[in-house]
């Protein structure tokens, strides 16, 4: 058994590049493709107390409908929520080393908003906007706060007689 799977929350660092890879057909558009960079942070403090932050960049790869979202609503500066699967591929540069990266494909990508929290550019009937492909990721509901109701009165069982009393410790036949 084993399992690849990357759960990320953070900012976009540059608009997405959307391109279409060729189609089969000719004059067929192709499948689109997005990439961007994803900045995620934490906040330590060191043996000194003073706070340190450390950002790592992921290289986000995003196929199909995702690149659509993307292409529509991401920015940099994009707060989102991605659930994908680590691949490394290798590729030849231009002067012909061989060269690995890791990036991040998209199974599930959720809009939680711009950093600077105007959420321009998401769509009016979607808070916040999203997407999510089928069996993805969703944060429950939350609930209201509500006092708890008093609980009606169940009617009791009769108390067993209490046992008398002795200086002899308990009176049950227990080994322990």
């Amino acid at each position: 058994m084993s399992l690849n799977k990357v759960m990320l929350i953070g900012n976009v660092g540059r608009d997405p590049n959307v391109r279409y890879l060729e189609g089969n057909n000719p004059g067929s558009q192709g499948r689109k493709v997005a990439t961007f960079t994803l900045a995620t942070s934490e906040r330590y403090r060191d043996r000194s107390g003073e706070t340190r932050e450390n950002t790592e960049w992921h290289n986000i790869v995003a196929w199909g409908q995702p690149a659509d979202v993307c292409e529509r609503f991401v920015r940099k500066g994009t707060q989102l929520y991605i659930e994908g699967r680590l691949r490394t591929r290798k590729y030849t540069d231009a002067q012909g080393m061989e060269k690995y990266t890791t990036e991040i494909n998209v199974d599930t990508l959720q809009l939680l908003g711009r950093r600077d929290g105007d959420g321009a550019g998401y769509p009016a009937d979607q808070p916040g906007g999203g997407y999510q492909r089928q069996g993805g990721y969703q944060q429950p509901a939350q609930p209201a706060y509500q006092q708890p109701a008093p609980a009606q009165a169940a009617p009791q069982a009769p108390a067993a007689p209490a046992a008398p009393a002795t200086d002899e410790g308990p009176t049950d036949d227990l080994p322990f």
